[in-house]
């Protein structure tokens, strides 16, 4: 059977619950088609949490990677296009705060995603959701994770990895006051439909 790594994050900064967590728990063992979805957690750390991901894909020897993370205030579900190799940002759940760091000392610029995220979007939104692809995952934990997941696909031929990006839910935005939300469980479709068409790209 072949495999679906899903990856969440831990709550963050001023987000005292991140549903990118319930989405990876509500999925995992879940089989769609002859895929299996793996979920798992990834601290808010820069170093521990792309090495948290190593070891899962060292695991679970993945063929899709597909990493969630929250980004509060936007509205849209966004698959990214880019990694780009920098860190830089906000204080991680340790205190570090890297400025203009790079993410591997000899990595390339920038990775693109090898998704199909066109036609996430477009399912999205032909099923209701509003959607559109972002060109900027930011230089904070998910850019770092979705870079470091597109290095391993470069070195293992017929891998596919990339980022996804959730508005909050109904809880955290009423958590916080000043962010839109989504209901959980349209999140949890959302992403299912994402994972449905990068299995559909593959299988022509």
């Amino acid at each position: 059977m072949t495999k679906i790594l899903l990856t969440g994050f831990e709550p963050f900064l001023d987000y005292k619950l991140n549903p990118t967590m319930q989405i990876v728990e509500n999925l995992n063992g879940e089989k769609i088609e002859d895929y299996h979805i793996i979920g798992r957690i990834l601290s808010v750390d820069f170093q521990q949490s792309a090495e948290q991901l190593k070891r899962h894909i060292e695991e679970i020897e993945p063929q899709i990677i597909i990493s969630l993370g929250l980004a509060g205030g936007r509205y849209k579900l966004t698959p990214e296009r880019i990694a780009i190799n920098v860190k830089d940002g906000e204080p991680d759940n340790n205190g570090y705060t890297p400025v203009d760091e790079s993410i591997q000392e000899e990595g390339a610029d920038a990775y693109l995603t090898n998704l199909p995220i066109r036609q996430m979007v477009n399912r999205l939104q032909a099923e209701g959701y509003p959607a559109e692809i972002s060109n900027t995952a930011g230089t904070y934990l998910c850019n770092n994770i979705m870079y470091e997941g597109l290095v391993y696909a470069q070195q293992h031929e017929g891998v596919r990895a990339g980022f996804i990006h959730i508005p909050a839910s109904f809880e955290l935005a009423i958590q916080h006051g000043k962010i839109p939300g989504w209901h959980i469980r349209d999140l949890i479709a959302a992403v299912k439909f994402c994972i449905e068409e990068t299995i559909r790209a593959g299988n022509h």
